[in-house]
């Protein structure tokens, strides 16, 4: 436990190893309908590579929207039936405690932007559970049944911005202590996080009632999926869309891009602590796709 934080282990794990040679690449699209269309692509191009169910774990706020207006539009109809039938879907963050019904919730947002055949065409969907009295149990079940159906095949990832031009991933906060061999976490909650939260989804479309809001506001924890979660998923797929909007993500961005990775175990595992975001440079199968304001120079 670091400052509060519970992490939910595998042991004995270490950091893949990396060179210095390494390269964070990513593609410059003119949109962010672009960039809904590049994750969506990303999605039926992986679907086709693989026989069975898939994984996929959604990514909350702006990042994903245009992607899930292509999928809530096509689910109107039969021609992504068969794929949609395959999905097992999951969620990589959440605020706790709060009922699940919240409109500040996850789960509401995702209902919202996917729309009710969606959820009706899929094979699963399992959210974290936000409501449950043990919480740490309930989190070892929801990494379990992910890890039951052969892990993550598509974690799809944003980018937050932190102090310093540092950044993170999921929830995973600078200086939370995460290993790479952490696969999920429950992290104390800041006031900034909860109001950043909050005005995410109202600038999102959210409409949010007096009730749900006192109660996001109670909220003291938020559970994640950790770095083991993000190395091991088979593809990652990560959209960057709002440095309009967060204009820190673009120095969080140069940071992440230019870093030199340590090829020390002990040194490495000090860079990704000091700087989450830096977890996505350690897999080998990443898909970036990033909007040309990330570029912008601040006046």
């Amino acid at each position: 436990m670091v400052d509060g934080t519970i992490w939910l282990g595998r042991p004995g794990e270490r950091v893949m190893a990396v060179s210095n040679s390494d390269k964070y690449t990513y593609k410059v699209l003119e949109s962010e309908d672009a960039v809904g269309r590049a994750m969506f692509d990303e999605l039926v191009a992986y679907s086709q590579e693989k026989a069975g169910d898939i994984v996929i774990v959604l990514l909350g706020g702006r990042g994903a929207q245009a992607m899930y207006r292509i999928i809530a539009q096509l689910a109107e109809s039969d021609e992504i039936d068969k794929l949609l039938g395959r999905l097992q879907v999951f969620t990589q963050d959440a605020l706790a405690p709060l009922r699940m019904n919240n409109s500040l919730s996850f789960v509401r947002d995702f209902e919202r932007l996917l729309g009710p055949t969606f959820f009706a065409k899929i094979k699963s969907f399992t959210p974290m559970s936000t409501n449950a009295g043990d919480l740490e149990g309930e989190l070892r079940r929801y990494v379990d049944k992910l890890e039951l159906l052969g892990g993550i095949d598509i974690f799809f990832l944003g980018l937050g911005p932190e102090a310093n031009a540092a950044s993170h991933l999921c929830y995973i906060k600078p200086d939370s202590g995460a290993l790479s061999s952490d696969i999920a976490g429950i992290i104390p909650i800041s006031a900034s996080i909860l109001e950043h939260h909050i005005s995410k989804f109202k600038v999102g479309g959210s409409v949010v009632s007096e009730v749900d809001e006192a109660e996001c506001r109670n909220a003291t924890h938020i559970l994640t999926l950790g770095p083991a979660a993000i190395l091991g998923a088979k593809r990652i797929v990560q959209s960057i869309v709002d440095a309009s909007t967060a204009p820190a993500k673009r120095d969080s961005f140069r940071r992440l891009e230019k870093t030199v990775l340590s090829n020390d175990a002990d040194e490495l595992a000090r860079q990704m602590d000091e700087n989450p975001g830096l977890w996505i440079r350690l897999h080998p199968n990443v898909r970036s796709f990033v909007l040309p304001d990330l570029f912008v120079r601040q006046t």
